[in-house]
């Protein structure tokens, strides 16, 4: 028998752990390529489950989106069936109703697709389909309004128009009537035949207001007077009442009856506006005055109510009430003023010198005023309890008992409204209060 040669044996050794080295080299392969596939498989299913859970998101949303859109037209169309039915359309009507129908018909085939959840194939589109349709029903809706709203206007003019027509007949009626009453004698004023026994703050305010409107004349004749002298109406009004804000251009105005009347106002509460001492006897709030004063003022006041204020003032140029009206034009009337308006100062100098008041309408106007505001002046007088002016100063509240605003734009635009200037002075005559008249602004 032959032996067993060493070099065999040893190469049969190495020969198995090579292939026991091949082996385990294959198994760790399987094994880490069994664990890559199974994490390539879950992030695979987590793709799926996260785009399926955006398609489903995207078409609920395209859905909601059409629902928004179908109720959109549904209120255009009702708007539109209620529009055509006043004035009657046929024709509207029926469109209109077919609209709707259509519509309800849709949002029950939405309510369908919603409870079989059946998806949107293509959500993008729906959505912008949807967008465009909501848009078309809301202007749509705004279209009808806006017609609603012209027809409506337009039959607010036509109102207006009627009840200007029926104003202007029967102002002219009024006017028809007061002439015959003058004519019979059967209209009589409250202060005609009126007796110092018999008299009430009523008749103050009856003359009051005559007195305020003559100052507002005034006030109108000067301004047209500045303004065809080329004044600036707003400079002017801003040196009167500076930092006063004006609601509306023509307020301004009152900056000048402002000005007018407290001129016209001033030393109201002394005997012949006079603040002399010897012929000015002031007395205390409860003092009464004396019969024969009383009496004194009322016969002035019954004497110089029946003439006119020129020939009064033609009959007794040296007379107190002569004095006022010097006094009180020339306080009004600037040398300025009467060369802008006249181009020389012949009025002020005519008046200053020889109490002489020429025909002008300026001074006609001036005249009318002085004589109210003298015989309102004779009237307070004339009071058991003489009458009380009284003033609010600049920055106090507003009070509905004390004071009456000449805007209506200052309480509806702003909260707390505040005094910017009193334009009327109120009275007080005895336990009677008589508001005063004020421009408001802002806190």
């Amino acid at each position: 028998m032959e032996t067993v040669k060493p070099m065999a044996v040893t190469s049969k050794g190495k020969f198995r752990r090579t292939f026991a080295k091949v082996l385990n080299i294959h198994k760790l392969t399987d094994v880490k390529k069994t664990k890559f596939d199974s994490k390539n498989t879950n992030l695979s299913e987590s793709f799926y489950k996260l785009e399926e859970e955006y398609e489903r998101r995207l078409s609920l949303e395209a859905l909601l989106a059409k629902l928004f859109a179908t109720v959109s037209t549904i209120k255009a169309g009702y708007a539109q069936l209620q529009h055509s039915q006043s004035p009657y359309d046929a024709i509207g009507i029926q469109k209109a109703d077919n609209l709707v129908v259509s519509e309800l018909k849709t949002l029950s085939e939405l309510k369908q697709c919603f409870l079989k959840k059946q998806m949107d194939p293509n959500p993008e589109r729906t959505l912008l389909l949807a967008e465009i349709q909501e848009l078309r029903s809301l202007l749509k809706t705004y279209e009808i309004m806006g017609r609603k709203l012209e027809s409506q206007r337009k039959l607010k003019d036509s109102e207006i128009l009627f009840l200007r027509e029926k104003l202007e007949e029967t102002t002219k009626q009024n006017r028809l009537t007061e002439k015959r009453l003058n004519q019979s004698g059967q209209l009589c004023n409250p202060l005609d035949n009126l007796h110092l026994s018999a008299l009430n703050p009523t008749h103050f305010v009856a003359y009051l207001h005559h007195t305020v409107k003559s100052i507002r004349g005034f006030v109108k004749l000067m301004v047209q007077q500045m303004k065809l002298a080329g004044w600036d109406l707003s400079m002017a009004a801003n040196s009167i009442q500076p930092g006063v804000f004006y609601y509306k251009q023509d307020h301004k105005c009152f900056a000048f009856e402002h000005f007018v009347s407290n001129v016209m106002f001033e030393a109201f509460h002394l005997p012949h506006f006079s603040t002399d001492s010897r012929r000015c006897k002031k007395q205390s709030k409860t003092e009464k005055q004396s019969k024969t004063e009383r009496e004194t003022f009322f016969e002035r006041f019954t004497e110089l109510r029946s003439m006119k204020a020129r020939d009064y003032l033609n009959a007794r140029s040296k007379s107190r009430f002569a004095r006022f009206c010097r006094s009180k034009f020339l306080q009004l009337i600037h040398p300025k003023m009467d060369e802008a308006f006249f181009g020389h100062t012949h009025l002020r100098n005519q008046v200053s010198s020889a109490y002489v008041f020429p025909e002008t309408s300026l001074c006609s106007r001036f005249l009318e005023m002085a004589k109210r505001v003298w015989l309102l002046h004779c009237l307070a007088l004339s009071f058991e309890h003489e009458a009380e002016i009284f003033r609010v100063r600049r920055g106090c509240r507003f009070s509905e008992v004390y004071m009456k605003s000449v805007a209506e734009e200052a309480l509806e635009e702003t909260e707390q409204p505040r005094v910017a200037f009193t334009v009327v002075p109120g009275f007080r005559i005895g336990t009677s209060l008589v508001q005063c008249e004020v421009y408001l602004s802002g806190s």
